[in-house]
């Protein structure tokens, strides 16, 4: 059988037809996919695979007729058809799987083999199909292995290629372009090595053979160096493309390691913080389209601080790696356990029922109060719980983490070791219960006098100690020691100030009698009165009868009232500085500039000492506006003949500044902070 060159065109042009089928037949998987009913895909895909059966085969009969028969030949057409059968099944089995999700390795190899045997097996049902007259043809066995090796070899690396390119973001169309052409080269080397293996006998002389011309010789040589380099293509793409693959796999592994240092605690290694405001959005965005319910649970270690100070700072964060091993245990893959940070966790219970979240707090505080073995110390811990749902608590994560807080902390006011779900009631009632609850104690702390008095020094410009003020404290059986702001208001609003001011009052003038007695040298203290107690009309009569049951110097007793409280009813306050100035006690006016400051009624007010408030010494420095301010004030109550007291100092530098303004007294924490009695008296007493 000779080549016959002149239909070169004829060939190339089928090569062409060949790649676009197999172009089309790639894309085929995205196609598939838009299609509702699955009848339509297996139709689609039926029709596919006729079309590109029909192409192999046709491609076929392009390169039997590009060969010059030197004989008459005819075709049996069932042999023919079973040729095209054959095609077509093997072309519905490269679609079936280069449409395959995965594709594993002994998938890709079994498919190959019966790809190669498919097309090899059409081209020589085809060749038993012609028949030739006198003649039998006879084959080369080597080029027949090799036009079987050729399509399996080929399909090989076309399925893995087809396979991997679906993973690749960029360069999909290069990828089915390319693929598509090795296809289609492949399958018509196969066709040319399947001619070229074929030898015509003549049955009539048994000593000749219609042998193949020599000038098959060069199109043989050609077809074998054109499969070689497809192939050697393919394996460079391969190579190329596995180092391409592992770099980036490398390059994707360090970028979650990255990310994992940036999400992750660095102690118990759990998500941590930046996690949960990256995963919550997700969440939001999952469960605002599926209308389902997700809960958070906010776990908050009881006295974890008690066990930091027992045993040290080491033993505690081996107990937090303890405890996240443990709650691990007990949750699911999709529940997530997160570090908060100290001794604050929280759980991501997803697509959760409220009748359901009970069982799962109960089965932590179990799994927490289990004794901890850390460093071979014995150690027992338990936890107060706050659970929110979402939507039903809060629609950011912010609100949610505040409703989870408020409800740990109703937790832990009903005596911890226990866990409480957030309710719209939640808020209201742990503030309404913590604060009567407070006002029932306070009733208590006023009968049996829990109060006591710490005492602030005040002292001179030359830093020598003039006097000091008397702060009150609540000494709360369970709370421990609370400061003013934790009770002032509620004693305001129940109308216990009254007592708690006249029990401040005495418990001062029976200091200065003691001071007096033992000849110390303290001349003053200073007592605050709050604005309910200034207004109160047995004041006067009160401190009248308190000077003389313990007999102490009037001017020994400084009465300090805020500025926003002489200023509220301005006559009627005159008229009461007038009746305590007639006592003989010095009078202050407390917090200067803070309220509605007048210089106008200053003047008219029999008041001895100005205080200066804090917040004008708290930002001073020199140059300043305080530093301006601060100077006209000083030296026009220095004019009016007003001691003029400087409170909140804290820094040399203020000091340096008030001293140069002419500020005749400081008071703050630089020089001294509040203390009880007995240290007061031991640090600044025990000279004299």
């Amino acid at each position: 059988m000779n080549y016959l060159g002149g239909e070169g065109g004829l060939i190339v042009g089928s090569v062409c037809i060949m790649a676009a089928i197999c172009y089309i037949a790639l894309s085929l998987e995205h196609f598939v996919r838009t299609l509702k009913h699955a009848y339509q895909q297996i139709m689609l895909f039926v029709l596919s695979g006729m079309l590109f059966g029909f192409a192999i085969w046709a491609m076929y009969l392009v390169v039997f007729f590009a060969y010059r028969l030197p004989v008459h030949y005819s075709f049996n057409f069932s042999l023919v058809a079973l040729s095209y059968l054959i095609a077509t099944l093997a072309s519905l089995f490269a679609i079936w799987l280069t449409s395959r999700p995965i594709v594993s390795f002994l998938r890709l190899i079994l498919g190959s083999v019966v790809m190669g045997l498919g097309v090899a097996g059409m081209h020589y049902v085809g060749m038993a199909g012609i028949e030739i007259s006198q003649h039998d043809v006879h084959y080369d066995a080597r080029l027949v292995l090799l036009s079987v090796m050729t399509p399996i070899i080929g399909c090989c690396f076309s399925f893995w290629l087809a396979s991997h390119y679906k993973h690749t973001l960029k360069y999909q169309k290069i990828y089915k372009i390319t693929i598509a052409t090795i296809i289609a080269l492949n399958i018509v080397s196969t066709h040319f090595i399947g001619m070229s293996a074929a030898t015509l006998h003549s049955l009539h002389d048994a000593t000749h053979f219609i042998e193949n011309n020599h000038e098959s010789g060069i199109p043989l040589f050609v077809i074998i160096f054109i499969s070689v380099l497809i192939v050697a293509s393919i394996l460079a793409v391969a190579i190329l493309d596995w180092r391409l693959e592992e770099r980036n796999l490398q390059l994707l592994k360090a970028h979650k390691e990255l990310e994992n240092v940036n999400f992750q605690d660095n102690l118990t290694k759990l998500p941590n913080r930046l996690f949960l405001q990256d995963h919550i959005e997700k969440l939001f965005q999952r469960y605002k389209l599926t209308h389902q319910k997700f809960a958070l649970l906010y776990l908050d270690l009881d006295f974890f601080k008690a066990v930091n100070d027992n045993f040290g700072y080491q033993v505690g964060d081996h107990l937090l790696v303890a405890l996240t091993e443990r709650l691990q245990s007990i949750l699911d893959d999709k529940q997530i356990l997160l570090r908060l940070g100290g001794d604050e966790f929280l759980v991501i219970l997803p697509q959760i029922k409220e009748f359901q979240l009970e069982s799962i707090a109960e089965k932590i505080l179990v799994k927490v109060q289990e004794r901890f073995f850390i460093e071979h110390k014995q150690i027992n811990i338990s936890a107060s719980l706050g659970i929110v749902l979402y939507p039903d608590h809060g629609q950011s994560l912010q609100d949610l983490l505040i409703h989870a807080d408020t409800a740990k902390m109703l937790a832990k006011e009903q005596g911890r070791n226990t866990f409480c779900i957030y309710s719209a009631s939640s808020e209201q009632y742990f503030q309404h219960r913590h604060q009567s609850k407070l006002i029932n104690d306070l009733y208590r702390a006023v009968d049996e006098q829990q109060f006591v008095l710490y005492y602030q020094a005040k002292f001179s410009a030359d830093y020598q100690i003039c006097g000091a003020e008397a702060l009150i404290r609540w000494q709360h059986p369970t709370l421990g020691l609370l400061a003013p702001n934790r009770f002032i208001e509620a004693a305001e609003q129940t109308g216990l100030i009254i007592r708690m001011g006249y029990w401040a009052l005495e418990q001062a003038c029976m200091q200065l009698q003691a001071w007096h007695e033992k000849k110390l040298p303290f001349c003053q203290i200073a007592v605050n009165l709050s604005a309910v107690q200034f207004e109160h009309k047995h004041l006067v009569s009160t401190l009248e009868k308190l000077i003389k049951k313990y007999q102490i110097q009037p001017k020994a007793l400084v009465l300090e009232i805020t500025e926003s409280t002489a200023m509220h009813h301005i006559e009627k306050s005159i008229c009461t500085f007038e009746r305590l100035r007639a006592l003989g006690v010095l009078l202050a006016i407390d917090d200067f500039g803070t309220g509605h400051s007048s210089f106008l009624y200053l003047k008219d007010l029999p008041v001895d000492e100005l205080k200066i408030d804090r917040e004008f010494i708290r930002n001073l420095c020199e140059g300043s506006k305080d530093e301006i301010i601060l100077e006209s004030i000083i030296h026009l109550a220095i004019r009016l003949g007003l001691v003029v007291t400087a409170e909140g100092v804290e820094t040399e530098q203020q000091a340096e500044i008030l001293k140069r303004l002419g500020c005749q007294q400081l008071q703050g924490y630089l020089l001294g902070k509040p203390m009880p009695i007995q240290c007061l008296e031991a640090k600044y007493f025990a000279e004299s």
